[in-house]
């Protein structure tokens, strides 16, 4: 069965085939850095690691990119009512993505590029848009032209006509249509700006996308993603601008996941209708949470409420107490017995396992259906729970059988980023705090250029299997693997 993937674009499923071979190329909209990180911004990050993971393991070399929008209306906002400079808030910002997504199982991103480093690019981007006449400046803001791309809409399914009467309500007399959006701004009183060629500005929130993709990954990449929310406007307007200025189709596929909600309404900041990430892992392991993401398909919405994350965790402490059952079963024998009740369910389990790999793949091709992938293994729990109940009747079939469950839970489990707890050494929370003093302690004598002291910290901590990584901004650190 080939794998299937639903595509905005098309608004239906369609046959994945790569522009390019097995390359995929994947860019999917990051975090705004202006506030705390909440389980709608995990929910994306979760999903699109799901499908990284599900790609590779079909054999696809992906270069993933998601970026960090670190300079925009709110965030240039949020930095004044905090009265902190723009930067160190999203560097503050960055650190804790970092920090938050690493219990969550999120494998790094090949890149994560943020919107003031490409500049230059989005100058030239905007630039290549004036030159087809696309784009023009008004007293330093610069617009693209909408109706001088004619499939616009293409993506959203909006209608031309039903957007110019609603963009008549809100008028920007500089604008020569009201559907135009602006992809530089003049730079206002207090805010962080760059010299372009129509004076001092910064970038519109779309075109940063935009460039760095193109950049990034090439003109025309395989899949773009982000949430439902995403589709319009931001998502139409970079179709507009990127496929206008290259000429050519800027992505191939289009991936949205479903929003979380909460009371009924959308997550978001922007109500304070919101259950931070932070909250979330205060009080339950990282892979709870995860697996709360996976429980619905990534389409559709999934609704948080007081109990879901309890829910999600007594599920898997269903599994690891599976696990840990039958690995403490290995190497008890007895002779076969003749039981014609365990005999049934050594027989089921064993013809289960079989179909489990099959199964899997199945549901994982059908558009990513982790819900029926994680029923799948959960009936294998159920089944293996049977056996065991058997307890001291057990024979040499019964615990084969067991131990090719448990690794087979494992190894499918790996493709989710799921059952692996045992595999891994896990750092406890004090052990955490301390590794944080060190990286702190390096990041001031990196300030006094103490060099090597600095350089002997890195060393030590990678002794002691912690990978660090200086980025603009701050030092972040992980685990090797």
């Amino acid at each position: 069965m080939p794998l299937k993937v639903y595509n905005t674009l098309t608004k239906k499923k369609e046959e994945f085939v790569p522009l390019k071979d097995n390359e995929v190329r994947m860019y999917v909209c990051g975090v705004t850095l202006y506030d705390k990180l909440h389980l709608g911004h995990a929910r994306a990050a979760v999903v699109f690691d799901v499908i990284r993971r599900y790609l590779e393991h079909r054999g696809f070399k992906v270069n993933y990119v998601t970026n960090f929008t670190d300079v925009d209306d709110k965030v240039i906002n949020r930095a004044k009512s905090l009265g902190t400079p723009i930067f160190d808030l999203t560097g503050r910002l960055i650190k804790e993505y970092f920090q938050q997504m690493e219990p969550l199982g999120v494998r790094r991103a090949n890149d994560y590029p943020c919107a003031t480093e490409y500049i230059k690019e989005i100058i030239d981007l905007i630039r290549k848009l004036e030159r087809k006449n696309l784009a023009y400046a008004q007293d330093g803001d610069v617009f693209f032209r909408v109706r001088g791309f004619p499939s616009y809409g293409k993506l959203s399914g909006q209608d031309l006509k039903e957007l110019s009467v609603g963009a008549r309500v809100k008028v920007n007399e500089r604008k020569e249509d009201p559907l135009d959006f602006v992809v530089w701004k003049k730079a206002k009183e207090g805010e962080p700006f760059w010299d372009s060629p129509w004076g001092k500005g910064r970038p519109g929130w779309h075109i940063e996308c935009s460039a760095m993709a193109m950049n990034l990954l090439g003109e025309s990449i395989d899949i773009h993603g982000g949430g439902v929310d995403l589709i319009f406007p931001h998502h139409e307007n970079e179709i507009a601008q990127s496929e206008a200025a290259s000429g050519r189709r800027f992505a191939k596929y289009w991936i949205h996941n479903g929003l979380v909600k909460m009371k009924d309404q959308k997550m978001a900041k922007s109500t304070q209708n919101v259950f931070t990430l932070s909250q979330a892992l205060q009080d339950y392991d990282g892979e709870a949470i995860r697996f709360f993401l996976l429980s619905a398909h990534y389409r559709s919405p999934l609704d948080y409420h007081k109990n879901s994350l309890k829910e999600a965790n007594s599920s898997l402490e269903r599994v690891y107490n599976i696990l840990k059952r039958i690995k403490e079963i290995k190497g008890e024998q007895s002779q076969r017995t003749t039981d014609p009740n365990l005999r049934f369910l050594v027989e089921d389990l064993s013809s289960h396992l079989k179909k489990m790999q099959t199964r899997l793949i199945h549901d994982m091709d059908d558009d990513f259906n982790t819900p029926a992938a994680l029923s799948f293994i959960f009936e294998a729990v159920k089944k293996a729970n049977l056996l065991l109940r058997e307890g001291q009747s057990l024979d040499k079939d019964s615990q084969q059988v067991l131990l090719k469950t448990r690794e087979k839970i494992k190894n499918l489990g790996d493709i989710l980023g799921l059952f692996q707890k045992e595999e891994k050494k896990r750092l406890g929370e004090q052990e955490k705090k301390l590794i944080e003093i060190l990286v702190n302690i390096r990041e001031k004598l990196r300030e006094k250029k103490d060099w090597k002291l600095a350089d002997e910290i890195r060393k030590k901590l990678g002794g002691l299997g912690i990978e660090l990584e200086d980025k603009r901004a701050e030092t972040v650190w992980r685990t090797k693997s």
